[in-house]
């Protein structure tokens, strides 16, 4: 649990503190509750409350009553009070989201990848904000989800591979001049991680990995609740984690890297060359792509041999992968998710549990806990937007620090 301060200096950490633990009260919470929780004194509390009541961040809920005495008033999230714009740069796809402080989808939108960037996101994001009819004055932010690798220090996003031609977009500067918002960039694993985080109830995960499974594939982190980043903000890299010798030759010159090994377009071509697929008589795009793997899951989820050959060792290269990374970090969580993810789910979320936990290289003492996001296929775009409520309600104690 966060504990809050009394220094009068310090008021700005003490209203993200009363702040996080009310909006993680779905049933609300009163002032003596807060007090109770934080360490703070009655009176921080009820000064605080009363400026998060006038900005309207939360609202006076009805009162609990407890023994003899006066009723306590319980206090709630206003999820209007705030709203935040996330957009997920996918090599094939650009997607839009509106969260609410509550973290609810109040808009979501999404386009091709546009010729000029800068101009097609200036006018997706107008476009998302009118036809999510919130208040432009609520707007908090827009948080940007992109392939890594990225320099958060400078806003660009640093060549990404399946990116051609993105060296050193300097994509938060143009936005935010753009837009007159703040702006925040993100790796996308990352941000989906945040998303998780954010969206979490108290501590249900405070160290897990997150398999993100989407164009290509990465790995989000948390430790004690917080988000891994590394030394550049580019950690996530789980490419090149080599799940299998006589795999298939990778672009980095090696054998069996889990990216190519279990790539949607390679596991789609494999199902055309064995049969399980008829070919579609002309190249893969990306739509093309993701019909076939969404066909290639419903038939191994029907049980044919072929399809269900296909992802059954994609489940065992998977699960190589995870069993590396929750041994290295002795982690006790694994999160699945992502737009491919969705459609294989079934058939991989019945493999991995029994594949990472029976696993001989598997050397934590305790069961590994795997499970399947809740967020759906636009995590990414829901953790860069939850970037910039994160970036504003939560309790940070490097905030504390004065510079001089």
């Amino acid at each position: 649990m966060r504990r809050g301060t009394n220094s009068h200096a310090l008021g700005g950490f003490n209203k993200t503190v009363i702040l996080d633990i009310i909006r993680r009260a779905p049933d609300g919470v009163s002032r003596v509750e807060i007090a109770q929780q934080t360490g703070l004194s009655a009176q921080t509390v009820s000064n605080v409350s009363r400026r998060l009541l006038n900005d309207s961040l939360i609202q006076e809920a009805g009162q609990q009553f407890v023994g003899v005495g006066k009723p306590r008033t319980i206090l709630r999230l206003v999820p209007s009070g705030g709203y935040s714009i996330g957009v997920h740069i996918d090599p094939a796809v650009f997607t839009y989201v509106v969260l609410d402080l509550g973290g609810r989808l109040v808009a979501h939108t999404s386009t091709a990848r546009p010729d000029d960037v800068d101009a097609g996101m200036r006018e997706s994001i107008e476009a998302i904000i009118v036809a999510s009819g919130v208040d432009r004055d609520r707007l908090l932010g827009v948080g940007i989800a992109s392939p890594g690798p990225v320099d958060l220090e400078r806003g660009l996003v640093l060549d990404p591979p399946l990116l051609p031609g993105w060296h050193g977009g300097a994509l938060r500067e143009s936005l935010a001049e753009a837009t007159g918002l703040p702006v925040l960039l993100e790796k996308d694993v990352t941000a989906a991680a945040v998303a998780e985080l954010w969206t979490s109830h108290d501590h249900e995960r405070d160290d897990f990995v997150l398999f993100y499974y989407g164009t290509g594939v990465g790995v989000g982190l948390a430790l004690g609740h917080e988000v891994v980043r590394g030394s550049t903000s580019n950690s996530g890299d789980a490419g090149h984690i080599i799940v299998d010798p006589d795999g298939p030759r990778c672009s980095c010159g090696r054998r069996g890297c889990l990216g190519d090994a279990i790539m949607p377009r390679a596991l789609v071509e494999l199902a055309i060359e064995r049969g399980a697929i008829e070919s579609p008589g002309r190249a893969l795009d990306t739509e093309l792509v993701d019909d076939c793997f969404a066909r290639l899951a419903a038939l191994a989820d029907d049980g044919d041999p072929v399809s269900s050959g296909i992802l059954d060792q994609t489940a065992r290269r998977i699960a190589v992968a995870m069993v590396t990374i929750v041994s290295l970090l002795d982690l006790d969580c694994v999160v699945l998710g992502g737009p491919y993810w969705t459609p294989a789910s079934r058939f991989l979320l019945e493999r991995l549990p029994t594949l990472i936990n029976s696993s001989s290289a598997l050397i934590t003492t305790h069961p590994v806990t795997v499970t399947q996001s809740a967020i759906g296929d636009d995590l990414a775009a829901v953790g860069a937007a939850c970037l910039v409520l994160d970036n504003a309600l939560s309790p940070r104690a490097s905030t504390l620090v004065i510079s001089v």
